[in-house]
């Protein structure tokens, strides 16, 4: 690859979110928050701290919370600024930086991730970008720390090694069958070469316990491959099997990324991932540990 930074990420946002329904009958899963903050906020942080200027949300034509939710908000702003409130006007200012970009692509049919992705070629073009799954909240405390987020360190390895990345995270060997699950031969303590990708396999039969979760850095050549990946099972085009032919042409590696993961796309891993933020918020830490250890001894 030989751009010098990850400028454009895309978010696949088209999803029904019919495990938390009913409330997601109104609200984009994505908008879902975690504490005090959606989940695409904590995507798009980690997005603009890879570098990223141009955000790219492959979303439906009913979703209109997000491109809401990033535009400004003049009504607000102006009566926060009259109110003096200047504290909650950088919040609400905060959400993008001045220098980043939205851009909004419609996916006219739920046909898979591999076709979401491939719906924002026309933005993205033939250069390497990410992909970002808001479901999977990634903290690595980046923004009180200083630490890279999951997406950074990818970056950083895809550029530093040419090659495309994917973030892996090991799981019990009897939830394969829920991953793109890899076979990968270690070149570092973090990285690995994958030699397979294997979609959903039943424990028996998967190579190992490696499993993809959602972030990816991949280069422009991926879309020629999805054009030409064939659908599967639903009718899906799966972007596991795009990568599977990438690996033909140059390596792809697997990543264990620094951090903890979060399966928002469930109602279980939404309230751990909101437990975790209210424990390291400073103003509510010690009221949220005091409740936890109320229950616990009730």
């Amino acid at each position: 690859m030989s751009n010098a930074r990850l400028r454009k990420v895309v978010f696949p946002v088209a999803g029904l979110g019919t495990r938390f329904l009913p409330a997601t009958k109104v609200v984009a899963k994505e908008m879902l928050p975690v504490l005090d903050r959606p989940l695409i906020q904590y995507a798009v942080d980690e997005a603009v701290d890879a570098g990223a200027d141009t955000l790219i949300f492959v979303t439906n034509r009913y979703k209109h919370a997000i491109a809401d939710y990033f535009d400004k908000a003049y009504e607000l702003e102006s009566k926060l600024a009259k109110s003096g409130k200047d504290e909650l006007l950088a919040l609400v200012q905060g959400t993008l930086p001045r220098n980043v970009r939205c851009v909004f692509v419609t996916q006219p049919e739920a046909l898979g991730l591999g076709h979401a992705v491939l719906c924002a070629k026309p933005v993205v073009g033939d250069e390497p970008f990410g992909v970002v799954l808001a479901d999977d909240l990634i903290w690595n405390g980046h923004s009180a720390a200083g630490r890279p987020g999951a997406l950074r360190q990818m970056s950083e390895v895809a550029f530093r090694e040419d090659a495309g990345v994917v973030a892996v995270e090991e799981v019990p060997r009897e939830d394969t069958g829920k991953y793109g699950i890899v076979d990968a031969e270690s070149i570092s303590e973090r990285a690995a070469r994958i030699r397979l990708v294997v979609e959903k396999p039943k424990p028996e039969v998967a190579p190992s316990n490696l499993a993809i979760v959602g972030r990816y850095v991949l280069p422009g050549r991926i879309f020629s491959l999805l054009e030409r990946t064939k659908p599967g099972a639903g009718g899906e085009i799966q972007l596991t099997d795009a990568i599977e032919d990438l690996l033909h042409e140059k390596p792809v590696l697997a990543y264990r990324f620094e951090g903890t993961r979060f399966d928002c796309g469930n109602k279980l891993g939404l309230v751990k991932a909101t437990l975790h933020m209210a424990l390291n918020d400073a103003q509510i830490a010690s009221d949220t540990r005091a409740y936890l250890d109320s229950m616990n001894n009730s």
